[in-house]
């Protein structure tokens, strides 16, 4: 019983580092503005979320906003879940709340031994956010 306990915490352990990183979408705008998303997954369980505008190249110089996020991540399989806590994450920085947010986590299977490339990358599929819907962010390696 002990080590089949063990095991199963080893396994999860090991998938929560696995899907831990810095995720990123920076799309390419033409007209000058700059736009990014960034989700950094910790392997303590918590995360960071920033999102920049920078719209200097349409309006006036140094016209950027920037809205952030924190709490905690689980995985569950191949789905990652945000937790943010409305007294603890919330405060004059940290405004978003991305509570029960889920991602899909898309990665090259180790079955798979074609030459094609697949982007370790985190699909959101539910938010109460709107703008977090069907976001894509792509994993920094």
């Amino acid at each position: 019983m002990k080590q089949s306990l063990i095991i199963l915490v080893f396994f999860i352990s090991v998938n929560m580092i696995a899907q831990s990183g810095i995720y990123v979408y920076e799309p390419n705008n033409i007209d000058g503005t700059k736009i990014k998303w960034t989700l950094t997954l910790k392997d303590d369980g918590t995360f960071l979320y920033h999102f920049l505008r920078d719209l200097s190249a349409i309006s006036k110089p140094n016209t950027e906003e920037n809205y952030y996020a924190k709490g905690t991540w689980k995985a569950d399989g191949k789905i990652v879940v945000l937790y943010t806590n409305p007294l603890d994450d919330l405060n004059e920085q940290y405004t978003l709340n991305l509570n029960n947010s889920k991602a899909r986590y898309i990665a090259k299977s180790p079955r798979d031994k074609l030459d094609k490339v697949v982007k370790t990358a985190l699909r959101f599929y539910e938010s109460e956010t709107f703008h977090i819907k069907g976001l894509e962010l792509f994993k920094i390696e």
